[in-house]
């Protein structure tokens, strides 16, 4: 099979290889010979496409035909373009959410005296200001060797805010951290302080909520003649109190697994975006939470989220997270469709629309039950949409400050980047999975490959590998060392 047909009402096809020009394929009830190449993720016209005439992919609209498009012919951007608008009106339209699978399964899991579950008990160091940054970073060297027990590494979390911020940017920034701070995937976290700072560990305190005082410890560097010295000291303190903690067996339910994709190709949408969604369905089915985020990657799909919400308030939620998001780009003067990515182009992927409803295949089909403002952590379990941006670094943060223990992050490009959280790298093809398998997890790109497992055998091989994951199984960033956060920033530093 050289070509694959998603929707039986699409108007385009996939090349699933390199395809030469003056070629003849027939697939799926359609013959037709390539007027020119097409390159392995791109799109191929399967009839002729007047211009201005809708593109149709995954059975909806990606985008307007803007010259004539003969069957056969290479559909991309230099013959098409963006069919979408700006601030829209929305009705909501309910769909009958179909029943999935319910399976009974658990992992070995952390208990925190907040009722939450931790799938790591690391020491995390959380700077309130960029200014201690590489303080957070001595103290994480000079601490490192004494990790001990079920403690398995100090995490230094470097960012550059804190201070000169101003309005949503500070409180943002404050609330993140608390976020992180309240984390149950940390054993003890050491929160750095300058003392300066507008974020000060004083102020930061009043976003904490009840805390465990026996996990938190605060520093003001400032205030300390040797601040490395007396940071290791209180590292030692929290690995003592925590190194005995013993993992016990959770229900399923208990997970909390955040969505997103980045570097995407043309086959992610078909391969690893569906196969992301159908274990969501089946941890949603299991009583466990996903998150959804990276809302301008929802353009062009929205309604396909909306129709899908439990009730009218729901649904308004989603209809301002989409608008707000929106008008925020109009706020800067800025394209609202700016996108996809010039990698997101050369795998095939041409317009906003394109990308957006490959994106949210990572819903699955399961109902939205909630949306999460940034900085707002998860307390309906089920499917919930956060607002954040599609930067990978701004967005896996989001997610794990949100209450995400584990991210699953879809790519046909590959990218070596973390989170604070378990970063799980599943590719869209085998190629990529070949050639950057210290990045890469999980290979969705087996459902291409002849004689490969379905969609439900690798979604039950998927679920069964977060599991591991849950129960300590370390990701192949973990392995390398790498952790990383990101902030979203919006306004004026002073």
């Amino acid at each position: 099979m050289k070509i694959i047909r998603i929707n039986e009402m699409d108007n385009v096809a996939v090349a699933l290889e390199n395809l030469e020009a003056g070629i003849e394929i027939s697939a799926e009830g359609f013959s037709l010979i390539t007027k020119e190449e097409v390159p392995a993720g791109h799109k191929v016209a399967l009839k002729d496409i007047a211009s201005g005439e809708k593109i149709i992919k995954y059975g909806n609209a990606i985008g307007v035909a803007v010259s004539e498009i003969k069957a056969g012919s290479h559909v991309h951007t230099h013959n098409m373009k963006t069919g979408l608008g700006d601030l829209l009106n929305y009705s909501y339209h309910p769909v009958e959410i179909p029943a999935a699978e319910k399976k009974n399964a658990g992992f070995m899991g952390y208990e925190r005296k907040n009722g939450k579950a931790g799938i790591r008990n690391d020491i995390w160091i959380i700077p309130t200001v960029g200014c201690v940054n590489d303080v957070a970073k001595a103290i994480e060297r000079e601490s490192a060797s004494f990790a001990e027990g079920s403690v398995e590494n100090v995490i230094a979390f470097r960012h550059p805010y804190g201070c000169s911020q101003m309005g949503d940017d500070q409180e943002h920034t404050r609330q993140i951290l608390a976020n992180l701070i309240n984390h149950p995937n940390a054993g003890g976290v050491l929160v750095l302080g300058l003392g300066c700072e507008n974020s000060n560990i004083d102020v930061l305190k009043g976003y904490l909520g009840d805390y465990d005082e026996t996990r938190v410890e605060f520093l003001v560097a400032q205030e300390y003649e040797d601040e490395i010295g007396e940071g290791v000291e209180r590292i030692k303190k929290l690995i003592e109190r925590c190194r005995d903690e013993k993992r016990v067996s959770m229900d399923a339910s208990r997970l909390v697994v955040g969505l997103k994709c980045g570097g995407s190709d043309g086959f992610s949408g078909i391969t690893a975006n569906p196969l992301v969604g159908k274990f969501s369905d089946l941890l949603v089915a299991a009583g466990g939470s996903t998150i959804l985020t990276e809302v301008p990657e929802m353009f062009g799909a929205e309604e396909i989220l909306m129709n899908r919400c439990v009730n009218e308030e729901v649904f308004s939620k989603t209809v301002n997270l989409i608008n707000d998001f929106k008008q925020y780009f109009k706020s800067h003067n800025q394209t609202i469709y700016e996108n996809p990515s010039p990698g997101n182009k050369a795998g095939g992927i041409s317009t906003l629309e394109d990308k957006s409803n490959g994106c949210t295949q990572k819903s699955g089909s399961s109902a939205v039950v909630d949306v999460l403002k940034y900085g707002e952590t998860v307390s309906v379990p089920g499917l919930n949409l956060l607002s954040a941006p599609g930067n990978d670094l701004v967005a896996a943060t989001g997610l794990a400050a949100a209450g995400a223990q584990i991210i699953l992050f879809t790519t046909g490009r590959g990218t070596p980047f973390a989170s604070p959280v378990p970063t799980m790298k599943i590719s869209s093809n085998s190629n990529i999975a070949g050639r950057k398998s210290n990045w890469i997890d999980f290979n969705a790109g087996e459902l291409l490959e002849e004689g490969g497992p379905d969609l439900n055998t690798l979604a039950d091989r998927l679920f069964e590998k977060v599991l591991r994951v849950a129960n300590g199984e370390q990701v192949k960033s973990e392995a390398a060392g790498f952790y990383d956060m990101a902030i979203f920033k919006q306004g004026v530093t002073l």
